[in-house]
């Protein structure tokens, strides 16, 4: 066995002196309930639903890797809007959990969503003291729903999507029809003299 190198009780002083330099700088802990952290802009806190959004198509359950989400509904006979009409069924949502001990904050359930019902919100302060609390019913969801925080703008050197382009030529080309049409209904033409004729 080698004998250590330098004194005795050197890792010691060294231990102390680091001990030392970091006590006179300024210390960077934040008091976390006192002060709140600055997030990140897409912080991955909670999932918020837009429930007039969901359709009950059940994507979000069918492709949660953790099957946290449960998704109850009953289906309701809308009559027809026109008389002679087939009168349609829908599916009205009565459920709509999320098993926050459960669920991975994958996002998978969000990037599924055809309908745009579901987004990340930054909440972070869910903590419960019993883990069957950590089930978030609709209500809960849905209060996050307006902690959401706004999409980041556009860059204003985009070039512009697509869909807006060709509709955008579609309106020019109609109202250019029809300020080209005449005016199948022209008004009352005023006289030179004053009178309507």
């Amino acid at each position: 066995m080698s004998p250590l190198p330098g004194f005795p009780g050197s890792g010691l002083a060294k231990g102390l002196a680091v001990t030392l330099r970091t006590m006179t700088k300024k210390s960077v802990t934040a008091q976390y309930p006192d002060t709140q952290p600055a997030l990140a802009p897409r912080t991955r806190g909670v999932i918020g639903l837009f429930e007039e959004n969901c359709t009950v198509c059940m994507l979000c359950a069918r492709e949660c890797p953790d099957w946290c989400i449960y998704i109850d509904s009953h289906k309701e006979t809308v009559p027809a809007a026109a008389p002679g009409g087939r009168d349609r069924s829908r599916n009205v949502l009565d459920r709509f959990a999320i098993d926050f001990s459960l669920c991975m904050y994958c996002g998978i359930c969000i990037e599924v969503c055809p309908f745009d019902a579901l987004f990340w919100s930054p909440e972070f302060e869910y903590a419960e003291t019993d883990i069957r609390e950590l089930t978030h019913e609709r209500d809960k969801l849905r209060e996050w729903m307006w902690t959401v925080p706004a999409p980041p703008a556009l860059d204003p050197a985009a070039e512009e999507p697509k869909e807006l382009a060709a509709a955008r030529k579609t309106a020019d080309k109609l109202a250019a029809q029809a300020a080209a049409r005449p005016d199948p209904h022209p008004g009352p033409q005023a006289d030179p003299k004053g009178e309507d004729s």
